[in-house]
């Protein structure tokens, strides 16, 4: 069964040596951040039923890609973007796993790409696709969740650890603590209850520096009792990474340790820009005049990010599953968000129409290696400014193909 206290998380965990995977990509329906309700038939429609396809003969900048990283050759699997879960719509159950597989946080060669991690550890979700970040999972307020590790077909112990809520000592997922631990050919289910509202989030919590570096962590959402959604209700994770360790794992012979790290990639929701863009693949922000706009973010990172919206004001109205009291709401353009932290932001949608910018202001992470801009840099989309000239040339940076 589990590994009984003490355990030792210092060991180096080995290389994937499992069977070899099918790459497979399914387009989604679903266009925007995670939590955007756009079809891809309104997005077509917005605009103009062009998108990238009118931008035959247009180059885009492509200059410097990124030196340190290069494009991988393997049969394992290209991670999807992030899928909400329902999960007081299942029954209150859900089962997670790890799948090895490639990160592609700007796979065009376009402003400073092909940008990709050539090994990542990916949480699933039941029979979904394995995603960077890992799957959204979602419940409301007293519905409790059953939270299953399947870790029957992997290769190396891990954990789930649940940030926010209040939950037995053995439900912690701290394997040095708790002294269970998740080998490979096991499977452990958590009860995790539903007692704290918020925005919360999870991780792996066994060898914690290389874990969530290689991608295992996730937003946890409780929903209040007789919770309003906004107009609009996405979800953001901030991540910064050292790709020599992903690089390493993938067999390269770089010299990593997490003591003198040193991040060469910036992501939203998993990707850089200009791919944060791409409306499928991406997180882009597309909202209609006048719409209420509300953004989870959460930190998954080790770097502080400092999130600026250009021409909207914003206010933070919760931390950390904590509501913000109205009183101490504020306008503002730039909120800090440091590691494992979340915050939640509210606007309105009342700019000139346009496309407007939402980045880290360190702009050493707004980067492709040495190209400007890229990196944690996303944007705010009027529906209105989608038939331009402007956002296809967009489009062609992101690699859409309409």
């Amino acid at each position: 069964m589990f590994a009984a206290f003490p355990l030792v998380e210092n060991q180096f965990s080995p290389l994937y040596s499992g069977s070899s995977y099918v790459e497979v990509y399914t387009m989604s329906d679903n266009i925007g951040a995670p939590g955007s309700d756009i079809s891809r038939r309104e997005f077509v429609a917005a605009t103009g039923g062009t998108g990238a396809l009118a931008l035959a003969g247009c180059t885009a900048p492509s200059q410097e890609s990124s030196p340190q990283l290069q494009q991988s050759e393997t049969d394992l699997p290209t991670t999807s973007p992030p899928e909400v879960v329902q999960v007081d719509e299942q029954g209150g159950s859900v089962t997670l796993s790890s799948q090895t597989a490639v990160h592609q946080p700007h796979p065009v060669e376009t402003m400073g790409g092909p940008v990709e991690l050539p090994r990542v550890w990916a949480f699933q979700a039941d029979d979904r696709d394995p995603s960077v970040p890992g799957p959204i999972l979602r419940t409301t307020e007293g519905n409790d969740m059953e939270v299953t590790f399947d870790n029957t077909d992997g290769d190396m112990p891990h954990t789930v650890h649940f940030h926010g809520v209040s939950k037995t000592w053995e439900n912690d997922g701290v394997p040095t603590t708790t002294g269970i631990r998740v080998d490979p050919g096991e499977k452990h289910t958590y009860e995790i209850p539903a007692n704290v509202p918020g925005t919360h989030l999870y991780h792996c919590h066994y060898q914690t520096h290389r874990h969530i570096d290689m991608g295992m962590y996730g937003f946890f959402r409780v929903d209040p009792e007789g919770y309003e959604p906004a107009d609009r209700e996405l979800f953001m994770t901030l991540k910064d990474w050292d790709s020599r360790l992903n690089r390493q794992f993938a067999g390269e012979d770089v010299s990593y340790s997490p003591r003198n790290r040193s991040p060469d990639v910036f992501t939203i929701n998993g990707k850089s820009a200009p791919r944060t863009l791409h409306p499928e693949d991406g997180s882009p922000v597309i909202v209609s005049e006048g719409d209420t706009v509300r953004i989870h973010f959460a930190n998954n990172g080790y770097m502080s990010h400092p999130i600026h919206t250009h021409n909207h004001r914003f206010r933070v109205v919760e931390k950390d599953g904590s509501q913000v009291p109205e009183a101490a709401q504020y306008e503002q353009d730039v909120v800090n968000i440091a590691p494992a932290e979340r915050k939640t932001v509210e606007f309105e949608a009342d700019a000139d129409p346009g496309i407007y910018l939402m980045h880290c202001h360190k702009v050493s992470h707004a980067m492709n290696g040495n190209f400007y801009p890229g990196g944690m840099v996303g944007g705010i989309v009027y529906e209105s400014a989608m038939d331009t000239d402007i956002f296809s040339k967009l489009m062609n940076y992101a690699g859409y193909e309409g």
